[in-house]
């Protein structure tokens, strides 16, 4: 199986932190932000989230919209990026 590396950076502080595994194993490790991002996706504006995505870039991309729904303000300042 194929590992990656997601690297989640705050704007502001320019702290960083990082997760290795499978993606079966890293959609589980942000399964709670997934799961926050989903529950507010019934508001305007905001984006539909996947809680099983198959792929890195789906995972990637579904985490950067769900830290975003689930921000007061629409932007929560994390972004996701991943490496193979």
């Amino acid at each position: 199986m194929k590992t990656y590396t997601i690297t989640m950076t705050r704007d502001r502080s320019k702290s960083s932190s990082s997760a290795t595994g499978t993606i079966q194993e890293l959609v589980e490790r942000y399964g709670y932000t997934l799961e926050c991002g989903k529950s507010w996706e019934h508001e305007a504006g905001n984006s539909k989230i996947n809680l099983k995505p198959k792929g890195i870039k789906t995972l990637i991309k579904n985490l950067n919209n769900a830290v975003n729904n689930s921000a007061a303000n629409g932007y929560a300042g994390e972004h996701y990026n991943a490496e193979a």
